[in-house]
Parts: C-alpha cells; structure tokens; sequence
C-alpha cells in the first residue's frame, strides 16, 4: 500500500519517540530526505503566463502550443515556446483534433482496447467515463478526477488535488464503486488509468476496462463535454 505524504508525516507524529526517524523511514520505505520535502509554490509570473494560456486555449481550444505562443508574443508577452509547451503538458491542455496521444503513461502497464466504438450506453452504470483537467485559481491551479455515468450524465464521485499523485484518483473511483459497479468503464491511457492499482479496484467488481485510442481524446467525449462546464475562477 502507498502512503501519501501527508499520510506519512501523521503516521511519523503517532509513531513512539523512542523509534529513529531514519527507522521510521525504513518502515515506510521512503527515504528520510523525502519527509521534509515542501512543495514550492509557483511565482506570480509563472501563474500568469498559465492564465493566459488557458484563456487563449479556452478562446481556441484547437491552437497548439506555436499558436499559443504567437499570440502570446503578438499580445507583447515575451515567454520560451518550450515553456509554453512545458505549461501546457503540466495543466493537460491538448489541441482538439488528430494528434499524437499526449497522455503520459507507464509502458510498462497495462494497456486495455477501446470497447465503445458504435456502443451507445443505454441504461444506468452501463458506461462510466473518468478523466482528469485542471482548474484555475485565483493563485495557481488544482486538479479534479471525475466519474461519469454516460447515460443519465450523473457525476458519480469527484476529487480535487493540488497534485497529480495516485491517491486522489483511486479516491474518487472507490466512492463512485460503492453507489454501483458499471459494466463498462472508459479512460485515456495516462498512468492513473493504467496503473496495477486502479485496474485492480475494476476486475476486483468484474468491470469491463475500455480506453481511448492513441490520439482520440473524444472516444471520452462525455467527460471531454464535462469539463467545458466547469468555469475558471477569475482573479
């Protein structure tokens, strides 16, 4: 079982004082370093140029990451290409239409074939969808997991992150499966999906496991259509 952070520093602050906190971090199997690790927020600069590119990408969602960096240098705003494509990958954000597949997963999991090409869902927990966007803040982002009944278009379980670490996804699909398990779930191929411990979470229910196809973000298009709902939160 993998331990969050915050999961670590609780169980550390139980554990007996007479206990090493070098043994401690033995028996979590992480290294000692790690414990004190605190993430860095990012600058007012970095979270600007991130505003603005999801603006334009929610203006154009079908600009890529040269598009979006012209129209940035033509509004006068001086920032790297590989940078804006380095943001871009960091908040998800894809051109719309035929693509190369852009979501990261571990080649050495699991991949499962797409099962709902000329499928329509016809009944409840028929076919769920789950898929993973960002939000924007105020000052900086989060990331929301998402499932979704196809057929009634009920969001079933949702989680919000600062972080794209596992245990916010497994969350959300462990509450979606005990209201229901579907006969069919979709995903994209991305780590989370792929991964030993979400897959195990779906054959555990006898669930049939579906992903989209390399470069096809709409075989999702239900959740894709989900998250065109959820507005920005303006500064």
């Amino acid at each position: 079982m993998t331990l969050s952070r915050s999961e670590r520093l609780a169980f550390l602050e139980r554990a007996d004082r007479e206990v090493s906190l070098s043994s401690q971090a033995q028996i979590l199997s992480v290294s000692r370093a790690s414990l004190y690790y605190q993430p860095v927020l990012p600058s007012p600069e970095e979270v600007a140029i991130k505003r603005r590119i999801d603006e334009i990408y929610t203006a154009w969602p079908f600009y890529g990451s040269r598009r979006i960096h012209k129209q940035m240098a033509r509004e006068g705003q001086i920032v790297n290409r590989k940078a804006v494509q380095r943001h871009m990958q960091e908040m998800g954000l894809v051109a719309v239409g035929p693509r190369p597949n852009t979501s990261r997963r571990n080649k050495e999991h699991c991949v499962y074939p797409y099962l709902l090409r000329d499928l329509r869902s016809g009944w409840p927990n028929h076919i769920w969808g789950i898929d993973i966007t960002y939000i924007r803040l105020e000052n900086g982002w989060v990331y929301l997991v998402a499932v979704l009944d196809w057929y009634s278009r009920y969001v079933l379980a949702w989680e919000l992150d600062q972080t794209l670490e596992m245990p916010f996804v497994l969350s959300a699909l462990d509450r979606a499966l005990v209201l229901a398990a579907p006969d069919i779930c979709n995903s994209d191929q991305g780590s989370h999906f792929t991964s030993p411990q979400y897959l195990e979470r779906l054959m555990a229910k006898e669930v049939r496991i579906s992903m989209d196809g390399k470069g096809r973000a709409l075989d999702n298009i239900f959740t894709e259509r989900l998250w065109r709902t959820v507005p920005p939160i303006k500064p």
